[in-house]
């Protein structure tokens, strides 16, 4: 999946997304987290914000997850060349 597809992926969903998707799209392009506790914290390719730090909580990924997600692939599409 490309970064324009996830990105287009998370849109649509919105709050509407499953916490083990949104992990799935997270490794892909973030690499594996560290996790503690229920904390999964991915190492991004900058420093500072965004930063993903995603607490499981149910089955559903909150909505302020989801935003944070899309702007740190959002960053990393304006990385790329």
């Amino acid at each position: 999946m490309s970064i324009d597809e996830a990105i287009a992926t998370l849109e649509a969903a919105g709050a509407n997304l499953r916490f083990r998707r949104l992990l799935q799209l997270c490794a892909q392009f973030f690499s594996e987290p560290r996790i503690r506790g229920s904390h999964h914290i991915f190492t991004m390719p900058w420093a500072g914000d965004p930063r993903i730090n995603l607490q499981e909580d149910g089955n559903q990924a909150k909505p302020y997850q989801v935003r944070q997600v899309l702007r740190a692939l959002r960053k990393l599409k304006e990385q790329r060349p």
